[in-house]
C-alpha cells in the first residue's frame, strides 16, 4: 500500500499541462478531503521535476508557496503554461 505522500505524488503527476488542482482538490482526490494542509506539506518536500507541484494552488485562486524559487517563479511557470495571464 503506498504512503500519503506517495499519493499526493502520484495525483500531482497526472495533473495535465496548463491545469492545475487545489491543495483541497487533490487531497480529496487522494481520498482524505480534509488534508489539504497535509498535501502543502508533502509537495513542500518535493524536488522532482517530474512532479508538477506548481500545479497545485490554493482554493482561492492564489498562487500559495513553491519550494523551488518561490511564489514569483511558480507564478512565471504557471504563466508560460498557458494557466495564468498575467
Amino acid at each position: 500500500m503506498r504512503t500519503f505522500g506517495q499519493r499526493v505524488f502520484a495525483i500531482v503527476r497526472e495533473i495535465p499541462l496548463g491545469s492545475t488542482l487545489s491543495y483541497k482538490e487533490v487531497a480529496q482526490r487522494v481520498g482524505s478531503p480534509s488534508a489539504f494542509r497535509a498535501v502543502g506539506s508533502v509537495l513542500k518536500t518535493n524536488f522532482n521535476p517530474s512532479i508538477p507541484c506548481h500545479r497545485v494552488i490554493k482554493s482561492s485562486g492564489e498562487i500559495g508557496n513553491y519550494n523551488r524559487g518561490g511564489t514569483k517563479e511558480k507564478r512565471k511557470i504557471l504563466f508560460e503554461e498557458g494557466v495564468l495571464a498575467i
